[in-house]
């Protein structure tokens, strides 16, 4: 039988039930949007800086590794393997660091 089948098959209450979770799901998500909003137009979010975070020296190696990941996608995509040569440098120095906390 496949899905589709199994969705007309659901009677009212099972609708309802689904229909439930469904906007439940979606009030939940528009609430932390909401909430990500206000805090983001505070004025300690505007005057503080990135500095400020006092992450450890792992979270700033992860959150390197993604962007380099990242830039990395793009510039093969783009056929720019000078510039990927040079981001392959900068990932094994963040994967020395990374390798500390392993």
């Amino acid at each position: 039988m496949t899905k589709d089948n199994n969705i007309n098959k659901m009677n009212e209450k099972e609708l309802n039930i689904l229909a439930t979770k469904i906007v439940s799901r979606m009030l939940k998500v528009k609430t932390m949007e909401d909430w990500f909003n206000h805090v983001e137009s505070t004025a300690q979010a505007a005057d503080s800086d990135y500095s400020q975070l006092n992450l450890s020296e792992e979270t700033e190696a992860l959150g390197e590794a993604a962007k380099l990941m990242t830039l990395m996608n793009i510039l093969q995509e783009d056929e720019e393997y000078e510039k990927c040569a040079i981001i392959k440098r900068r990932m094994k120095v963040v994967n020395k660091i990374l390798k500390k906390y392993k």
